[in-house]
């Protein structure tokens, strides 16, 4: 038996197709499953043990245009797939699960060409239900049975990092002062109007090392103008005691065993969000342009989310360049000291443990 679960999109969707890959393997133990993925993010799945293999879509990149897709759909129908998982809704996407020519290829029936190319389909019910279990919907379409799909150890997307990602972050981690509580801040995000304002970072890490808290300062490839502005408002030094700039040093693996390590994370709305609340960090997410009612929101007791009252949340699925009313007050409005104080009460909460 060959299953293969496709999705392409970013990095948090990723993620959160982990529990349907889990509940998949789990229906057929036996089975081989791979697990395709956007362009740079094979790594992370490579160590994960429901999945056999793990192939990357650079459809940015060396994937892109007609000549790519259909290589990829020659390499695809070469591996002779039982069943094919659609979690993803682009017309490429419906393109390799014909492709595949699985006897049995499960999707969204609001996909692209869906009655043409899949034999199982399921409505998204975007506007009843949260991701994972939207995602789940594919898995019952396949007639998995209900005691998997609802057993919540399995409906949670547990990452395995390999151990030498895990060694690299106690490398990073190492120059913190022993003995202290840390946490993160991440002020980056891909869309503009999901970013809290520097000025807002800039408040949580003075008070953190003003108080005796360990702070790492954390950035992806170009978001590091964004985090030495941050840095800049919050007075740091180079030298100050307890903090460490993390930001632009951090490869996708060392990033989420850092984050596995926080104890507490202070996020837009972001890839990185998921990486830290699936591995049972504790999370202080910043909400604007988006809401949870949307269905990626952080989940787990130890999760917080902050937002505005705003009437015009929110402005699309994943925000914008800028803000279509030019006021941006969905992220203006949030109260650095209310930021505060949950990060104080998540580090309370760490001690008593």
């Amino acid at each position: 038996m060959r299953i293969a679960v496709w999705n392409t999109a970013f990095l948090g969707d990723s993620v959160l197709t982990l529990p349907l890959i889990r509940v998949l393997k789990a229906a057929w133990p036996e089975a081989e499953l791979d697990f395709y993925v956007r362009g740079g993010l094979a790594s992370l799945y490579e160590a994960q043990p429901e999945i056999s293999r793990v192939f990357s879509c650079d459809k940015r990149g060396k994937d892109r245009g007609l000549a790519a897709v259909f290589r990829e759909g020659r390499g695809i129908a070469q591996r002779k797939y039982d069943i094919w998982v659609d979690a993803h809704l682009s017309l490429r996407s419906s393109y390799m699960a014909w492709a595949s020519r699985a006897p049995v290829r499960a999707g969204y029936a609001e996909a692209a060409l869906s009655r043409v190319v899949f034999t199982r389909r399921v409505s998204r019910r975007f506007d009843e239900l949260q991701e994972i279990e939207r995602l789940l919907l594919l898995a019952k379409a396949l007639d998995v049975p209900c005691g998997l799909l609802e057993n919540r150890e399995l409906c949670w997307p547990a990452i395995v990092l390999p151990a030498g990602a895990v060694e690299e972050a106690d490398r990073l981690l190492a120059p913190l002062p022993a003995g202290k509580k840390t946490i993160g801040l991440h002020p980056g995000s891909v869309w503009p109007t999901k970013r809290w304002t520097p000025e807002g970072f800039a408040f949580i890490l003075r008070r953190a090392l003003d108080d005796g808290v360990n702070a790492v300062l954390l950035a992806g490839p170009g978001e590091e103008k964004t985090a030495a502005e941050v840095r800049a408002l919050a007075g740091v030094r180079g030298d100050e005691a307890g903090f460490l700039d993390l930001s632009g040093k951090t490869s996708l693996l060392s990033l989420a065993a850092v984050l596995g390590r926080l104890d507490d994370y202070v996020t837009n709305d972001s890839g990185p969000m998921h990486l830290a609340w699936a591995q049972h960090t504790p999370v202080t997410a910043l909400f604007g342009p988006t809401v949870r009612t949307l269905g990626f929101a952080p989940r787990g007791e130890t999760s917080t989310i902050i937002e505005a009252d705003v009437s015009c949340r929110p402005c699309g699925l994943h925000g914008h360049k800028a803000c279509p009313k030019g006021h941006f007050a969905c992220m203006k409005n949030i109260d650095p000291a209310v930021v505060w104080s949950d990060v104080v009460r998540k580090i309370a909460a760490g001690a008593q443990e």
